[in-house]
């Protein structure tokens, strides 16, 4: 049945229309099952289950996800769209509770189940992340019409009907963060769709007949929002679509044979709009406000060169530096920005740091000289700290981090070991001190990662610097510089990435001035050559970011470098020629933020703000804390709680879980089933007494736990193997170990291992058809508490794939070198 369903919506030139099958007995409509499959009359309706009604308001939420993964994509942010489609599998593959919504939906049609997780994993791997609209949009109209086909089945057509009234309207919304990114085309495809959906629909007649006016509103209210979208009119998207939701809402009720079974739904339309929220956040790049902390960042390295010069006798030339600094600034997009952004730091760094640096030197104070840097230091950091959001400032950190590494290696070569090491110590106390929240963001976004830096690479350059090692200084000072970078790609963006890496690379174009000065013309010439071999091998994807983004700019930025480099190679003004270079750097972090789309943070916290306004006056407000006032209070906070966290930029995503996870217990409690809202936070393992493993086996190399001599451990998570890509030595063993979800396999790809390599998969098979076989026979099932094993003896690359989420994207590469 599901193949063939999904071949005839496939093959329909009316895809849109098929939806007219959620919830109703299409006319002429052969396929419908939604009074053959077992779901309830209407007279049946009663006798359903309030938590049952919770989990079909759940599937709505996640019809919403669909839609809201096409429009990211129709607005042409592929990349975000893919994400939302597999940050909604894994949420669904690990919802917990008795009552979720991933075994409810098995339980109830387990053909629709899996037609519905095969379109959600299709959305994603076929359409998104190969940038096909059209394959996309095939499967989210598939996905949709499977859980709308379930919840006729599991609450009966009428309640059905009122959900698919809601659904239309939710993702209508997702027009107002299409007009909120400038996709107005997007927006307008939106709307004219859903207008589409409720015309073929049987929820259009019915609502007609149950309620003539609210059918009127609803209808002009979705017009005009294509309407408005059409004219760029972002006000008019933003205000018809109120009303669309609204009305669709108000709909439910009218249409619904209980109140609690539209409250929840309407419950569900907020949960909705927070993943709205999310999606508009994740949509935009950084804001001009990071292109000010990223270019402020530049001062702080100033700084410590004037000082560097001071130190070596240099006075005159100190001065210089910090007097060039200080007139920048004040002729600097990043001034009055600072400025605003926090007095106190524009005070400490203007008149406690450069302003006293310029004093110190001209009277030959070293301790005031030292005192002042640190005044700049901590100007500039509590500047990009109140400039930066979420990630942004230890992203800054880093890069200081990378500047005065480079000064560190530099004092080094020219015989300052002590000073070296103590530049290097005085970093190590700095981490550990968690400036700009750099160690923590470091830890959490890779603990590997994190331990590489410190423990191998900074410690140990401190002491090759002690130990005056040249190789040691050398191969530590370049993995500092490469697991740096690695942060940079990890935890940032690409605009984000690129703003870093314009900043160090003028950080390190004013070491080659200081070098200049210091007669060391010919290592000047060096480290301006590095930096633009840097450029040419990508730089974290800045060399093509800003090449994209204005390429005028880009040869410019090209040009200023060359110009510097020849000026070290020739003779010539050093120092001016990078200064001429800083300000294209600084340009071009201005244009690739730009290019970016900006930030939308404000309009992500608005949206959710209207949110909040729309539940006070709400219908379910008060049916919610009628129900149960402990989670109306955890519902109202955590939603509070989630539009600080868009303002600020910070832990977006776990706030928008978070509230997610409130939600759907509102709309347990609304559905008057409180007792049966899972208590977790929607990231854990499916509830318990599922069964989901009890019929499965490992087979050979699968064993509890992780062996104590594994040299490498992949995390199997909900559909996603961490890390993706592992690179071991020949004759490593590897532990893919359990960390969340349903069972995974661990199967190669027969094909994409070497040659002369044995096969392998978790059941110990000798080819990946047997292996397949096995696992729909319940064989090779690496379950909670255990892990799969193998030791690799053949070099090459080794990919493989969990094969009940490959249609998620479950898929990894082992590197054997």
């Amino acid at each position: 049945m599901r193949q063939t369903r999904r071949t005839w919506l496939k093959g329909s030139g009316a895809a849109i229309a098929s939806l007219a099958l959620a919830g109703c007995s299409s006319d002429g409509d052969e396929d419908d099952e939604s009074t053959d499959d077992g779901g309830p009359s209407d007279e049946e309706s009663a006798t359903v289950e309030p938590a049952e009604r919770a989990v079909a308001a759940e599937w709505n939420a996640m019809r919403a996800r669909l839609w809201d993964a096409l429009a990211a994509g129709e607005a042409g942010k592929t990349g975000t769209g893919a994400a939302i489609a597999g940050d909604t599998f894994e949420r669904f593959e690990t919802a917990s509770g008795e009552y979720n919504a991933h075994e409810v939906l098995e339980e109830t049609d387990h053909d629709r189940y899996e037609a519905f997780e095969e379109a959600l994993g299709e959305l994603r791997t076929e359409g998104l992340d190969r940038g096909d609209i059209g394959r996309a949009r095939e499967e989210t109209v598939i996905g949709s019409d499977e859980l709308g086909q379930a919840q006729t089945a599991l609450v009966g057509e009428e309640t059905a009907q009122a959900l698919d009234l809601q659904s239309i309207g939710t993702s209508t919304a997702d027009a107002v963060v299409a007009a909120e990114a400038g996709a107005f085309d997007a927006a307008e495809t939106v709307a004219t769709d859903a207008l589409e959906r409720f015309e073929e629909a049987a929820v259009h007649d019915a609502i007609e007949e149950a309620d003539g006016e609210i059918y009127e509103r609803f209808e002009s209210a979705l017009e005009a929002v294509a309407a408005a979208a059409g004219e760029e009119d972002l006000e008019g998207v933003r205000s018809s679509a109120t009303d669309t939701l609204a009305a669709a809402n108000e709909g439910a009720y009218a249409l619904a044979p209980s109140e609690s079974a539209a409250g929840a739904g309407q419950i569900a339309t907020y949960q909705a709009r927070g993943w709205d929220a999310a999606a508009l956040s994740g949509l935009g790049g950084p804001s001009t406000a990071f292109a000010h902390a990223a270019a402020l960042t530049g001062y702080r390295a100033r700084a410590h060169d004037a000082a560097w010069l001071f130190e070596r006798g240099h006075g005159d030339a100190a001065g210089r530096v910090v007097e060039n600094a200080f007139a920048h600034f004040e002729g600097a997009r990043a001034h009055e920005a600072l400025e605003e952004a926090s007095e106190d730091a524009y005070h400490r760094f203007e008149e406690d740091g450069l302003d006293a640096l310029a004093t110190a030197i001209e009277n030959d104070d070293a301790e005031a000289v030292a005192n002042a840097v640190k005044a700049v230091d901590d100007g500039v950091v509590t500047g990009i700290e109140a400039l930066g959001t979420g990630v942004e400032p230890a992203l800054l950190e880093a890069n200081f981090f990378r500047a005065r590494l480079g000064d560190a290696v530099e004092r080094y070569r020219l015989g300052e070991s002590e000073v070296a090491a103590e530049i290097a110590s005085g970093l190590f106390e700095t981490f550990e001190a968690n400036e700009a929240d750099f160690h923590e963001t470091l830890e959490e976004a890779d603990h590997d990662l994190y331990e590489t830096f410190e423990d191998e690479h900074l410690n140990g350059l401190i002491d090759a610097f002690e130990n005056e090692d040249d190789a040691a200084v050398a191969d530590h000072a370049d993995g500092l510089e490469a697991t740096l970078l690695e942060f940079e790609t990890t935890a940032g963006t690409t605009a984000q990435v690129s703003a870093v890496e314009s900043a160090a690379m003028a950080a390190r174009a004013f070491d080659a001035g200081v070098l200049d000065v210091l007669g060391a013309a010919d290592r000047a010439e060096t480290v301006l050559q590095e930096i633009f071999e840097d450029f040419e091998r990508g730089a974290g994807g800045f060399h093509e970011a800003l090449e994209e983004a204005d390429h005028d700019r880009y040869e410019s930025f090209e040009a200023a470098l060359g110009d510097a480099r020849n000026a070290a190679a020739d003779g010539g003004d050093v120092s001016a020629a990078v200064r001429a270079f800083n300000e294209q750097a600084i340009e071009a972090t201005y244009t690739v933020v730009a290019d970016a789309g900006g930030s939308f943070s404000d309009a992500a916290a608005s949206l959710a703000s209207d949110v909040f306004a729309a539940f006070e006056e709400a219908r379910a407000h008060e049916l919610l804390e009628e129900a149960d006032h402990d989670i109306y209070e955890g519902f109202e906070a955590a939603l509070e709680d989630y539009i600080g966290a868009l303002e600020d930029g910070s832990d977006v995503e776990a706030a928008a879980e978070t509230f997610a996870t409130a939600a759907l217990r509102a709309q347990f409690a609304v559905a008057g089933a409180p007792d049966a809202a899972p208590s977790g936070d929607g990231t854990g393992d499916s509830g318990e007494g599922s069964g989901s493993e009890t019929d499965l086996e490992g087979g050979p190399n699968v064993v509890e736990g992780v062996p104590n001599d594994a040299d490498h451990v992949v995390d199997m998570e909900a559909v996603a193997f961490e890390p993706e890509t592992l690179t071991v030595a020949q004759g490593d063993t590897v532990a893919w170990k359990h960390a969340a979800g349903e069972p995974h396999s661990v199967t190669a790809y027969e094909d994409r291992i070497p040659d002369d390599a044995d096969y392998w998969a978790s059941g110990g098979f000798d080819g990946e058809d047997a292996a397949r076989e096995g696992w729909e026979n319940g064989t090779g099932a690496v379950q909670s508490g255990e892990s799969y094993v193998h030791t690799f003896e053949t070099t090459g690359e080794h990919e493989y794939v969990c094969i009940p989420h490959e249609k998620a994207g479950m898929v990894g590469t082992v590197v054997v070198e």
